[in-house]
């Protein structure tokens, strides 16, 4: 059975699950998923996970993520994206000097509110589908990291278009993000292009369709990274075949390579071919199963 990870470059119009349904049907298997939905307006970088790889997501999905957006300042959307409605119109001719005096505020860990069309969960439901029947809720603000965030282009107007580019954690908004900036410059903001350029190391490139997209699935096979590969974020440890063995096992490992490691992290462990067979966690001197793929 395949396995292993495909990094997409996702066109815009179409979702994240429209893309897994494509890999289900290139690939023969329903054991698929992502490491992090985009947009349908977005693009970029969709890793996806075939076969038993599915259960290594959860060590994806916490890298930093990046992104190139462009947002209008001064037209706000009710989905805070060209998809949406316009909702507020208001000029502002701020320069590309203001913008950048506001960003460092939004750097760091920051407090963000999701936006309505989204798929956190409030009361058990959905807030995109309390959208669609046009509620609006009360939603607690999160606690989300931003790594850095810069000004990459400028058009000045009444209406300006701003391009940056945000390096980010989980769960952070970049169309909330883009408005909270406005917002700090007195007005309001919507983005007009969205696109993510990598998730920890796994990349596509800058320009759309730089990487392989739902028309590249026939040959899924040249584009599919291995278990290994897919987590090289991870740090690794090559072990002896008795070692080995010890992982397949689910073995608990004394070793001095939990020395090198902080407590909780995570560490792959490898053969001498390079195989993956383990993801373990350091807990004192001992490294303790995570995932184990015999």
């Amino acid at each position: 059975m395949p396995e292993g990870f495909l990094v997409l470059d996702k066109p815009s119009g179409v979702t994240s699950h429209d893309m897994v349904a494509a890999v289900r049907r290139a690939v023969g298997i329903r054991k698929v998923g992502h490491a992090g939905t985009l947009d349908p307006m977005a693009t970029g970088a969709l890793v996806v996970a075939v076969g038993r790889v599915t259960r290594l997501i959860r060590f994806i999905q916490p890298l930093p993520k990046e992104y190139l957006a462009r947002a209008r300042f001064g037209v706000a959307t009710d989905t805070l994206d060209a998809d949406g409605q316009e909702v507020s119109t208001k000029e502002m001719p701020v320069s590309q000097v203001d913008v950048g005096s506001v960003l460092g505020s939004f750097v760091g860990e920051i407090s963000q509110t999701p936006p309505m069309v989204s798929a956190v969960k409030i009361g058990g439901r959905r807030l995109y589908e309390l959208a669609r029947e046009g509620k609006e809720v009360e939603r607690p603000a999160r606690q989300v990291t931003v790594h850095s965030l810069e000004v990459t282009s400028f058009e000045e107007g009444r209406y300006p278009l701003v391009g940056l580019r945000v390096v980010c954690g989980k769960g952070v908004y970049v169309r909330s993000l883009a408005d909270d900036i406005a917002m700090a410059l007195g007005g309001r903001a919507h983005l007009v292009a969205l696109r993510r350029t990598r998730v920890g190391s796994l990349a596509v490139g800058e320009v759309p369709a730089s990487g392989p997209g739902p028309e590249d699935l026939g040959h899924w096979e040249g584009w599919m990274l291995s278990p290994a590969e897919g987590l090289a974020d991870l740090p690794g440890w090559t072990v002896a075949e008795e070692t080995v063995e010890q992982v397949r096992n689910g073995r608990r490992i004394p070793s001095d390579q939990t020395r090198g490691l902080s407590e909780g992290s995570y560490l792959r462990i490898l053969d001498d071919a390079g195989r993956l067979w383990g993801v373990y966690r350091r807990r004192g001197t001992l490294l303790i199963p995570e995932v184990v793929l015999n």
